[in-house]
């Protein structure tokens, strides 16, 4: 733990709190603070003037980044006959339907997505209180129920990553990995943040980003200006 928290303080040396950086200064600098042995996660957290306990106010989706994310997803899905079959051929990682139903029901959650057709959701739906917490709930809104599956597997493996707000207003994604090439990261960055400012509920007065930071899996928040 030392040698992390020496690193983590000589990283943070390199940052300004007090400004706020050009996406492409941010990932530059990103860059400069990864200093852990393995390939670190890079990550963009907003922080929205929203409410999500209104309906309306509730940002969420998914979408697949143009660079994807360089994290293998491992992906199950939920389904029977030819859709089986289909996420099978698509190179979904898990197929089942009442035997990965009870599978997971037990515990068993070595997947990072899960996705269903639309007529397994009557058995998925008693799972909420298990998937919910976790995020892994399948939802149409995320396309993850669906009765195109190959497509929805496809999209997965490229990079495609889902987003929501949580209570407190905030959005926190991946969007690549410290090794990618800096231009990449950063049109990574610009397809979400265009999605999520998109996203603005009408309702909303005033700012709606108010907060953007940028940071890797050990390294010190880096805020990001808003862009035009």
């Amino acid at each position: 733990m030392a040698k992390v928290s020496k690193r983590f303080k000589e990283a943070e040396k390199l940052v300004d709190r007090d400004k706020f950086y050009t996406i492409e200064e941010a990932v530059a600098l990103a860059k400069k603070t990864a200093s852990a042995k393995f390939d670190e996660t890079v990550e963009v957290s907003f922080n929205l003037n929203v409410d999500p306990r209104h309906a309306d106010q509730q940002i969420r989706g998914a979408m697949v980044l143009p660079n994807g994310t360089g994290k293998t997803q491992k992906v199950a899905v939920v389904a029977e006959g030819d859709k089986a079959k289909e996420a099978e051929e698509a190179g979904a990682d898990f197929v089942g339907s009442d035997e990965l139903i009870q599978k997971i029901q037990g515990g068993w959650f070595d997947f990072d997505v899960l996705i269903a057709t639309p007529n397994m959701m009557g058995k998925l739906g008693r799972l909420g209180r298990i998937l919910g917490p976790k995020g892994l709930m399948p939802n149409p809104k995320t396309g993850t129920v669906t009765m195109d599956i190959a497509n929805a597997v496809n999209e997965v493996k490229k990079g495609k990553i889902t987003y929501r707000v949580d209570k407190e207003g905030n959005i926190n994604v991946l969007i690549g990995k410290i090794s990618f090439d800096e231009d990449k990261l950063v049109e990574n960055f610009m397809a979400i943040y265009r999605t999520i400012a998109k996203a603005r509920p009408t309702k909303v007065k005033g700012t709606y980003i108010k907060n953007l930071v940028l940071s890797t899996t050990m390294g010190p928040g880096i805020h990001v200006e808003r862009q035009k």
